[in-house]
């Protein structure tokens, strides 16, 4: 999509944005509740759009150090070598990395989202970076359900805010949703790769009947969704498109301090007996299972 008809798309929307506010409509608030996903239009303008992007790529070209396996490739679980050849360039945290970026304007407007979707006491709980090159098909991240990634607390509510940095397309891999899937319990999940230590990245299967919703958004949107919706996205099949997507997910005061209690950081170094203690590895098999596929984020 053209510079120009995003930044028409963006004035659209322009009335919806008031300072650190973005006005959530009774609509898509029912949406979130009824689906466990939101897609919200012209959050940001192009303008934030392109101060978020211009430190998005000083990660991407590694001008920001980030320790060990927080920069990843999520598709093989590499780190450390050129991230230039990674189908999925993943950075996990990158506000504890450049602390300069925190209070960023994503941030500001999302924390007003998640009070909306969520109630009060929403909190940062953490940050993520994915890029997917153009031209990799390879780049598929699989289905799962974020509770899977995460230690069991009391008050799992979640509003996981992604920003689209580009136009992300159904042919360079956008995100699917599973609405509904949140209101049924974690399903079992397992390690893309052998194990954790191996591979951060878990996946689930799709059971019969279920249709996944593609969800296209433009530079600029996001989509929110809860802790529970299952969602994956597919390959990037564009020959010019890059897809990024910058990511803040917010949860109470509460289930944070819980989580980090439990040396839970939502980092991919923390320890390893933290990360095999996390609820889609001990949930239970379900019958009805099929062969994954292609999924998201």
């Amino acid at each position: 999509m053209s510079d120009e008809i995003n930044d028409a798309l963006s004035d659209d929307f322009k009335h919806r944005r008031n300072g650190d506010i973005y006005v959530v409509t009774d609509e898509e608030k029912q949406s979130f509740k009824t689906n466990g996903y939101v897609h919200l239009r012209g959050v940001l303008s192009q303008t934030e759009i392109d101060e978020i992007a211009n430190v998005y790529e000083q990660f991407l070209r590694r001008e920001i150090a980030v320790t060990g396996r927080d920069f990843n490739d999520m598709t093989s679980g590499e780190f450390g070598t050129d991230a230039s050849g990674y189908a999925i360039a993943n950075v996990m945290c990158p506000r504890r990395y450049y602390p300069q970026w925190q209070d960023n304007i994503f941030e500001r407007r999302a924390a007003t989202i998640a009070e909306q979707l969520c109630g009060p006491g929403m909190q940062i709980d953490f940050d993520q970076l994915l890029a997917k090159q153009p031209g990799r098909h390879d780049a598929v991240f699989g289905y799962h359900q974020d509770q899977a990634y995460w230690i069991d607390t009391d008050d799992r509510r979640t509003a996981t805010c992604w920003l689209a940095v580009d136009d992300s397309t159904i042919e360079n891999g956008c995100m699917q949703f599973l609405a509904g899937s949140h209101r049924e319990a974690v399903r079992q999940h397992h390690p893309l790769h052998r194990d954790r230590t191996e591979s951060h990245t878990l996946v689930t299967e799709l059971r019969d009947g279920d249709v996944m919703t593609l969800v296209p958004i433009s530079r600029g949107d996001i989509t929110v969704h809860n802790e529970g919706v299952l969602h994956g996205s597919g390959g990037n099949y564009s020959t010019g498109s890059w897809r990024r997507a910058y990511i803040v997910a917010f949860r109470t005061d509460e289930t944070i301090s819980a989580e980090r209690a439990l040396g839970f950081t939502h980092s991919h170094n923390d320890n390893i007996e933290v990360l095999d203690a996390v609820d889609g590895l001990h949930a239970k098999p379900s019958a009805g299972a099929q062969a994954s596929g292609e999924a998201t984020t």
